[in-house]
């Protein structure tokens, strides 16, 4: 602003120096032209000062828009610093949300495998559970068969245990064919001093037993076409399988003119052995009443010691199915397939029965000698004999 005016000043006495410089005119010329000159300027001053006065407005209005620039500028500086902040808060985010991106597609792949294995784990459980049921049904029907093989085979395989208890004992076994009397003839029958006694081999018919009962009692009667013979004794035997003595709660029918025994395959050998036993006495009748009451004693000795074998067999067999049922559905799954497993691993050979080969009573004396030794030195109590005779 004062440069402008500096200017203006050195280009008025600029221009006074050119007007003294002009020849020298009259007094009223020079009075006329300088008040014309004055005029001019007084208005070159008016105009001077009106465009210093808006140069000046100008100023002040450029030192305002100077001041409102620099403001924006600062302001501009800041919203440029704040889109810096936000395009890094952005980035920050863009970068974030790419790694959840990445975290969440790695979370449904995830998620799918482990839905995928819940899927094949659940079809292997069906599986498996289904091979299980079908085992089990295949069990079952396994055991049925075998059950009825067992049933079918029943009459040959007690015909096969009485030869070879009569071969081993010197004992004349009567087999069907050679059944002396045309009719009726049993399955079995063994001869001791002149007397048939008869085997007559008993097997349910099918896997209801519920009858079974009801026709063992109905065959006691008609083993009277037997016993009406003279040179038949009058005690007579039905074997049956062992694996229906679950449904049999009468053991000895007493008809009358004779006796029935109801025995399994098992208590052949005993019962044999204790008929055999009257051979040694050359004439029944001449037995003396002690000696009557011993032969007496030993037949029931044996009969009851057979039916205890039989009863606590089936017992301790009730026992081993019912504990077996219990670890199928009660032990956990790991340990029952570990348990399975070590079963499929174990197998009990028995002692084998061999022709020819006796089995010595001092031998099993042995045995049961040694096995109560055994059970004093791990201290387990023994169980006191039965006294009674359950006949």
């Amino acid at each position: 602003m004062e440069f402008i005016i500096l200017a203006f000043i050195v280009i008025g006495f600029v221009g006074l120096a050119f007007y003294l410089k002009k020849p020298q005119i009259s007094p009223e010329q020079q009075f006329e032209e300088k008040e014309a000159k004055i005029l001019a300027l007084e208005k070159q001053v008016s105009e001077r000062d009106t465009t210093i006065t808006n140069l000046t407005k100008e100023l002040e209005i450029a030192a305002v828009r100077t001041e409102n620039f620099e403001q924006i500028k600062l302001e501009k500086a800041t919203i440029n610093e704040r889109l810096a902040q936000v395009d890094r808060e952005r980035n920050t985010l863009k970068s974030e949300n790419i790694a959840y991106q990445k975290a969440e597609e790695g979370r449904q792949k995830e998620v799918t495998k482990s839905i995928a294995s819940a899927l094949t784990l659940q079809e292997s459980l069906e599986a498996e559970k289904s091979r299980l049921n079908d085992e089990r049904v295949q069990e079952k029907e396994d055991a049925l068969k075998k059950m009825k093989l067992k049933w079918s085979d029943h009459e040959r395989d007690v015909q096969n245990h009485l030869q070879f208890i009569c071969r081993n004992n010197v004992i004349t076994y009567v087999s069907q064919e050679d059944f002396p009397h045309p009719r009726n003839k049993p399955d079995s029958s063994i001869e001791i001093m002149d007397q048939l006694i008869v085997f007559d081999a008993k097997s349910p018919a099918n896997d209801d037993l519920s009858n079974f009962p009801k026709y063992i009692k109905n065959q006691t009667e008609n083993l009277k076409k037997y016993a009406k013979h003279d040179n038949v004794k009058n005690d007579l035997f039905l074997v049956i399988p062992s694996n229906t003595l679950e449904v049999i709660d009468q053991f000895h029918y007493n008809i009358g003119d004779y006796n029935v025994y109801v025995i399994t395959k098992d208590a052949l050998e005993p019962i044999v052995l204790s008929l055999k036993k009257i051979e040694e006495y050359e004439f029944a009748d001449k037995l003396s009443p002690e000696e009557r009451d011993n032969v007496c004693r030993i037949i029931g000795k044996f009969a009851h010691t057979t039916k205890r074998r039989i009863q606590i067999d089936e017992f301790f067999a009730r026992e081993f199915l019912d504990t077996l049922s219990k670890a199928g559905s009660q032990l956990p799954r790991d340990i029952l397939e570990n348990v399975i497993k070590f079963e499929n691993a174990e197998k009990l050979n028995p002692p084998m029965e061999k022709r020819n080969k006796k089995i010595l009573t001092k031998d099993l004396k042995q045995q049961v000698d040694k096995l109560e030794k055994e059970m004093q030195m791990r201290e387990i109590p023994k169980i006191s004999p039965q006294t009674d005779f359950d006949l």
